[in-house]
């Protein structure tokens, strides 16, 4: 199937095939016509199935050939949590419409507000923006958003979970009740229920993947692993299987500074990228990344939330993270596009509790492996999800005592 019985217009089929998009995906088959007929859409469908092009495709075309902007206004919102996915959907958005004659912007905190309010004055079609920096904008009248024709709230979800609740609903109150509200997440928990509770009118709900269902482009593995061992571990896989390109997930701040440092101690390049850094270093360390300059990109949860980066092969998990959810956001890094990828993660005993939370959410029992030379001290204890149940007997074949020949009583 093409992008022809989706309803695109000629320019937007034409830029798909100049980016290489032969045949639409789940989400965008089912995305693209409910956006175009204008219907409120609630979306959730695993990372790397091309859920941004299903909203901004139909988006470009609904605004194309409109009402001009006002100066300071926006026609459309897209609210994304973090920076980096901003910085992601913008650049989707310059380039899906490239040949049209719409103006967009994107707007986050860490960075200098006054030149984000200048791109601001003649208006914008398309706004991207993180919500706090959203609300610092609205509040020195940089931007109006009386304007909005269509609302996008991406990975909702995360928002929510980083605490946005509050600056969405004061978002919410800023705009026109007569709109078009499209919103995507990972899943669909009881706070999206209570979030689109009066936000979207009678929405079309698409569900392409099963809940919290891991990618079955991507090959998992465990390698179990002292916790002193794994820096050790982790620069021997490097170097053994001479990866060029690996994101690294950890849980602090502090842990991802400290890996980076032993990497280099080893010779392998490495940067991090977390809270604690500016935007510009996040954006330099990124860059660098995908231009292949440096070899490992070590990231915490919130920062790496929806890096796209193309052919990413390798994903690891030197933490397990806190919330079994964040293991699928992880690894939803590698085999993006129907590509294939491999996330391992470094398993260390006092993890176990992580580990059986995880197997349990994806209902999966992921493939135990242990390296040479790093056989654990302390191995890493079976879960439940990976324990084998015994078989039970057939009752055709009923099961017939032994006697053992030393006290006679049956076992």
């Amino acid at each position: 199937m093409s992008f022809i019985p989706l309803g695109l217009a000629a320019d937007l089929q034409c830029t798909c095939a100049e980016i290489g998009y032969k045949t639409p995906t789940a989400i965008q088959k089912q995305a693209i016509p409910a956006v175009l007929s204008g219907r409120d859409v609630m979306a959730t469908a695993q990372t790397g199935t091309g859920k941004t092009a299903s909203f901004v495709l139909p988006i470009l075309q609904q605004l194309s050939g409109g009402q001009a902007v006002r100066s300071n206004h926006i026609r459309a919102l897209i609210l994304t949590p973090t920076r980096e996915l901003a910085v992601q959907v913008a650049d989707s958005v310059a380039t899906y419409g490239k040949s049209l004659s719409l103006k967009s912007c994107v707007v986050y905190g860490g960075v200098k507000i006054n030149p984000q309010m200048m791109k601001l004055r003649g208006g914008v079609d398309i706004l991207v923006a993180t919500p706090g920096r959203l609300i610092d904008l609205c509040k020195r009248n940089a931007v109006k958003l009386g304007q909005v024709e269509i609302l996008v709230l991406d990975e909702a979800d995360r928002m929510l979970d980083m605490g946005f609740r509050v600056e969405i609903d004061k978002i919410l109150k800023m705009l026109p009740l007569s709109r078009q509200n499209l919103l995507f997440s990972a899943t669909f928990s009881p706070a999206i229920d209570d979030l689109t509770r009066g936000l979207l009118k009678n929405p079309l709900r698409i569900e392409i993947s099963a809940r919290n269902s891991a990618p079955k482009t991507v090959k998992q593995l465990v390698y179990e692993v002292d916790k002193s061992k794994k820096p050790e571990l982790l620069s021997h896989l490097i170097r053994n299987n001479d990866w060029s390109q690996v994101l690294v997930f950890v849980r602090t701040k502090k842990g991802a500074d400290q890996l980076v440092r032993q990497l280099k101690g080893d010779n392998i390049s490495a940067v991090a990228i977390h809270g604690d850094k500016s935007q510009g270093l996040r954006t330099r360390a990124l860059k660098d990344f995908k231009a292949n300059k440096t070899r490992i990109l070590v990231a915490t949860d919130i920062a790496a939330r929806g890096l796209d980066i193309n052919e990413l092969p390798h994903v690891i998990n030197f933490d397990l993270p806190k919330i079994p959810e964040d293991y699928v956001h992880r690894i939803g890094r590698t085999g993006r596009a129907r590509l294939k990828g491999e996330a391992l993660s470094l398993v260390s005993a006092d993890e176990v509790k992580s580990l059986a939370a995880i197997e349990s959410l994806i209902q999966q029992t992921l493939v135990r492996e242990v390296e040479t030379g790093f056989v654990p001290n302390h191995k890493v204890p079976l879960t439940r999800q990976t324990r084998v149940k015994p078989k039970k007997p057939k009752k055709n074949k009923p099961v017939v005592p032994q006697t053992d020949v030393n006290d006679g009583s049956a076992r």
